[in-house]
């Protein structure tokens, strides 16, 4: 995928996310929301995959050691689902470790606890996004 794939990817994303919450509202919890947002993008033809195991690879052995990513979409973009008060830097921290350890060039962190779903959307790339073609 290109960088700019990549970005049109995300805005569907979150316009499925979007849809979730004007339908659900906040404060449910983090796995209802994970649901029907892979409902919505499976509808729109994507590619999800809900609570895709990371392993670690040490030492030329891969371990698998139970790390569940929320959805990954298109094995590209990763999504970190939360319903909390705050966002803290230990989310953060666990989307980007997901996202290195399956390579994927983006993530997004959704939290449904919110008024606006799109004010709170974050988005994060790594050092994999940066080596992608333009356009």
């Amino acid at each position: 995928m290109t960088k700019k794939q990549i970005t049109q990817l995300s805005y569907e994303i979150v316009g499925c996310a979007i849809k979730v919450h004007k339908e659900l509202g906040p404060g449910l919890l983090e796995h209802i929301y994970e649901k029907c947002l892979g409902y919505e993008l499976e509808k729109d033809g994507f590619l999800v995959e809900h609570q895709h195991i990371a392993s670690v690879v040490y030492d030329d052995l891969e371990m698998n050691i139970d790390l569940r990513l929320d959805l990954f979409v298109e094995k590209t973009i990763v999504i970190e689902i939360k319903a909390a008060t705050n966002i803290l830097p230990v989310h953060e921290a666990q989307l980007m470790t997901y996202m290195k350890l399956v390579q994927a060039p983006q993530g997004i962190l959704l939290n449904f606890f919110t008024d606006n779903i799109t004010k709170s959307a974050r988005y994060y790339v790594n050092d994999f996004f940066k080596i992608l073609p333009e356009g």
